[in-house]
């Protein structure tokens, strides 16, 4: 489930943040060394690799809603970066991805055993950080985070070419892949910087609804994007066999579009068949509905800053409502 990110939206936070976003990468480059070679080669092939970083700037985007960016929240933002970078680690050689961010996946440039002993290195390191912070409540909240992507990467993997996949359980998994830790971000953030449990919990809310409205987005594109808008050709998601919430809600429009949808995904020739899938998806009302979705949770995004006004809140806003014009 892709997070990729190019809006002007985000070029407005890394400009505005860009000074403790450089202490940041600092802290992230210390804690990458060790006395084993192969741990820096390896994480660094991967934390260097070019991407927006949006989970410490969500980090550092909470700590400016409700006071000053300190020490803690530096290590707090990067923890979040190792906890994110840790489980990419690990999606990959779960996924057998041999391509990622347009580079090769330290999967394929290593194996599948260094990614996954680097990985628990990089999550080791994350906690360290999280204890130097000074704060159980920030521990508490991504450790419980941290668990929630383990339960969704499981559930993910048990799910993985379902057809039969409920709606329930497609929430349960983009939550828990994407939004979980946009949440504790903001969160553990907001908390460093003084905010109270109740207000860190309220600016949680954005990162939620963010995060699932951002994939559910992205799962909306892959059937009815356009090449030029998002990057790639339409049509990965089918012909890897991923269940996604178009399908889900085609499936339950009737029976005869549920079965010609089942046929089509168990085909051995599935490639073959993602303008047919498209067809029948297009036929019932399940591509609105899932815009409707991602509407929905934009606003839920949002009212959770509801009550603050800042600059960081301003972008923000911009940030959930770039990532929703992507669909309008």
């Amino acid at each position: 489930m892709s997070t990729n990110m190019q809006t002007s939206a985000i070029q407005d936070l890394l400009e505005f943040f860009s000074e403790d976003m450089a202490l940041v990468d600092a802290e992230i480059r210390s804690r990458l060394g060790s006395k084993v070679d192969l741990i820096p080669e390896l994480s660094g092939h991967l934390v260097h690799a070019g991407g927006k970083r949006i989970r410490p700037l969500l980090t550092l985007a909470g700590a400016r809603l409700f006071g000053a960016i300190n020490p803690a929240t530096i290590k707090l933002a990067a923890s979040v970066e190792f906890i994110h970078t840790a489980t990419l680690l690990h999606d990959d050689v779960v996924d057998g991805s041999a391509q990622r961010r347009g580079r090769d996946t330290a999967n394929a440039v290593w194996g599948n055993k260094a990614p996954i002993l680097v990985g628990d290195f990089l999550f080791a390191r994350a906690f360290e950080l999280m204890v130097e912070a000074d704060s159980l409540e920030t521990l508490n909240i991504l450790a419980t985070a941290s668990a929630r992507i383990a339960e969704g990467e499981v559930l993910q993997l048990t799910s993985a070419h379902d057809v039969g996949l409920s709606l329930d359980t497609y929430f349960r998994i983009i939550e828990a892949k994407t939004a979980v830790l946009f949440e504790a971000a903001l969160q553990v953030g907001a908390l460093s910087a003084g905010a109270t449990k109740e207000q860190a919990k309220n600016a949680g809310l954005f990162g939620m609804g963010f995060g699932c409205a951002f994939q559910i987005i992205d799962d909306y594109l892959d059937y009815a994007g356009e090449q030029a808008i998002i990057g790639k050709a339409p049509g990965d998601d089918f012909r890897e066999g991923k269940v996604t919430m178009p399908v889900i809600l085609s499936m339950q429009a009737n029976r005869q579009t549920q079965e010609q949808l089942t046929a089509l995904f168990q085909s051995q020739q599935r490639e073959l068949y993602f303008d047919k899938a498209l067809g029948l998806i297009s036929q019932t009302n399940a591509l609105d509905s899932t815009k409707s979705y991602a509407y929905d949770y934009t606003t839920q995004a949002i009212a959770g800053l509801a009550g603050l006004e800042s600059r960081t809140k301003d972008m923000l806003t911009s940030l959930s409502q770039e990532a929703l014009n992507r669909i309008n």
